[in-house]
């Protein structure tokens, strides 16, 4: 067996897939319909929509497994996105690359594979791929239809990237925002490393829209999103939730570190009031939660804290 080789573009790979907010998410039917058209078009048992992780592929849509996910160093697609075209592989068994791979001599028993890479903002993000569990031709209109349906997922998967943004403030939105902190929770708690969570709610929002209308109160909204990316750490999680509210989940910080982003958001915004950039000024509340494993099983469970301690805030200071 050989392993895959690393793509020369990795890191920026990597970045871009993470970007997108896909990985570890639920079945979606857009993407499950896509491999259950070429399972039937191709005759073939198993179809994957394949996103090729750091050291994992994981399945956005799988039809003939019953896993979700299988170590990259054994891969076929890892081997897949090295090249620019549809990796072929008619017998897997006459292949040095793959013919004491354990998904050759194990598990599915693949005998045939064809990966067609999945190109999204100019990166080969994983495949759409079929898998036959006995050897089979692959000809020049076969690979033509599977080029065909990889464009359809890599559609599909932009716009998935584009359901994750907020249109207003260009930040992540409530989807977003859920699908990346639901990892990025995951990745501490296998790495034992602290994480915080803010939920912020701007004071008097709807008297900004009553008073001076809905234009200035989208420019509250952006001003304070601009704000928060430019307090908070590259590597940390900001989103937008809805209306006013927003949060931001620090990853591997201390207690003290988390107060002091909540300070310097403070007094940019101060200093943001004192500029008179808007109609109003801009106040706001917030709730600050630590992550511990043994009571918030899910990003929800910290939102769902954080939003009561936030309200807590709001209701102590008498604003609305």
């Amino acid at each position: 067996m050989i392993e895959p080789a690393i793509p020369v573009d990795e890191a920026t790979r990597l970045s871009t897939l993470r970007s997108l907010n896909i990985l570890d998410t639920l079945p979606e039917e857009r993407f499950d319909r896509l491999t259950r058209m070429a399972r039937r078009m191709f005759g073939v048992p198993i179809v994957l929509i394949s996103l090729v992780d750091e050291n994992r592929q994981w399945f956005k849509s799988c039809q003939g497994l019953t896993v979700s996910e299988t170590p990259r160093d054994i891969s076929f697609c890892g081997h897949a996105i090295l090249g620019e075209d549809i990796l072929v592989v008619p017998e897997a068994l006459a292949d040095e690359r793959f013919q004491d791979n354990p998904l050759v001599t194990d598990g599915p028993k693949i005998r045939f594979y064809a990966g067609c890479p999945l190109w999204v903002n100019g990166r080969k993000l994983g495949t759409l791929c079929l898998i036959d569990q006995q050897p089979r031709d692959f000809d020049a209109d076969d690979r033509s239809l599977l080029r065909d349906l990889a464009r359809m997922a890599e559609q599909e998967i932009a716009a998935v990237e584009m359901a994750t943004m907020d249109e207003l403030t260009q930040i992540s939105n409530r989807r977003g925002f859920l699908a990346f902190g639901q990892h990025a929770l995951g990745l501490c708690t296998r790495l034992k490393r602290p994480a915080s969570l803010f939920y912020f709610d701007l004071d008097g929002f709807k008297s900004i829209n009553d008073r001076f209308g809905h234009a200035e109160g989208d420019r509250a909204l952006v001003a304070f999103s601009t704000h928060l990316m430019q307090t908070f750490r590259d590597s940390d999680v900001v989103g937008r939730l809805g209306g006013d509210e927003f949060v931001a989940l620090m990853t591997n910080c201390t207690e003290d570190q988390g107060q002091h982003a909540l300070q310097r958001l403070g007094q940019a915004v101060q200093q943001h009031n004192k500029q008179r950039a808007l109609c109003c000024d801009i106040h706001f509340s917030v709730g600050t939660v630590a992550f511990d494993e043994s009571r918030h099983r899910s990003i929800q469970d910290l939102l769902a804290e954080a939003d009561a301690l936030m309200y807590e805030h709001k209701r102590s200071t008498k604003v609305a």
